[in-house]
């Protein structure tokens, strides 16, 4: 949350006012939800593509949450997103996923929501995006599934890049595909995308370690979680990130786009002055109608 402390003109101050604007939005109701699950957070929230733009055959945007893979930030938060990107003419599908419950001393560093559980929060977004297919056609009716973009905010950006990567999990991955997902590409933005220069950087207070069931866990499990590892693709994939960013700082956009170089793939990495974490997805900042552009150039 905002830091009311934070000096005025300082990039804390920058930071807390931009996540007091994207929180400022009410939540937006979806036009439905379903279930891929029994636990309560095996939901999907849709979103009926309206406005100007809304057409029969509207592209199909899934939506990952960010807030650290931790229990207190659920899709309501991002609802005014996914009702941004609905008056684009998008059809949307917002999935929630189990995340991190209070530290037992077990799996995190002590005092404090952890970040995910190993392996629900993988199994919930394998689940969601396999269930997928038939839940459009019920609740977006008319919504082309051949048009299909993962999007998703700082966690949500890991969970989306991971989803498209599923074909080149370690073979013994219970998540893995055969082939690769029927996806026109990603759009990750300001994503945890690579877990040794997050770690090194701190990001969200260590969140990709405690995602992994902490340091002990974290070389094992790592191949299994860690963008930076799963590449190529062979997926278009474009970053959205703020240079003013001090959540997910641009250094962890750019080691995922340099692993991928080096895997023989382009990643674009589209930079935005003077933004930081939360506009993106705020829809009164200009940045969020950079991400629908972004969306839409891979989804027409």
């Amino acid at each position: 949350m905002p830091d009311a402390a934070a000096e005025p003109g300082t990039a804390a101050a920058r930071n807390a006012a931009e996540e007091k604007s994207a929180f400022s939005h009410p939540a937006v109701e979806p036009d439905g939800t379903a279930v891929y699950g029994d636990h309560p957070d095996q939901v999907i929230d849709f979103y009926v593509p309206r406005g100007a733009e809304a057409a029969g055959d509207a592209p199909v945007v899934v939506v990952l949450h960010g807030g650290s893979w931790r229990a207190p930030y659920d899709r309501r938060h991002v609802s005014p997103f996914a009702g941004f990107l609905a008056r684009r003419g998008f059809a949307v599908a917002s999935v929630e996923y189990r995340r991190g419950a209070e530290d037992t001393g077990e799996g995190g560093d002590g005092g404090g929501p952890v970040a995910g559980r190993w392996p629900d929060t993988f199994d919930d977004v394998a689940a969601a995006l396999d269930a997928l297919p038939a839940l459009v056609r019920q609740h977006l009716p008319g919504a082309d599934l051949r048009r299909l973009v993962l999007t998703g905010h700082s966690a949500g950006g890991h969970l989306a890049l991971w989803a498209a990567a599923r074909h080149v999990l370690p073979a013994d991955a219970p998540w893995r595909l055969d082939r690769p997902a029927p996806l026109r590409g990603v759009v990750a933005l300001a994503p945890i995308a690579d877990f040794e220069v997050a770690g090194k950087l701190d990001v969200c207070g260590g969140a990709a370690r405690q995602l992994l069931g902490g340091g002990r866990f974290f070389a094992e499990r790592r191949p299994y979680a860690d963008p930076a590892l799963l590449l190529p693709t062979g997926i278009a994939t474009t970053l959205v990130q703020g240079r003013a960013d001090v959540d997910v700082p641009q250094a962890v956009a750019e080691a995922y786009a340099d692993a991928a170089a080096k895997a023989g793939e382009m990643v674009g990495v589209t930079l935005l002055e003077d933004v930081g974490h939360f506009p993106l997805i705020d829809p009164a900042a200009d940045a969020c109608a950079v991400v629908a552009e972004e969306i839409a150039q891979l989804a027409y």
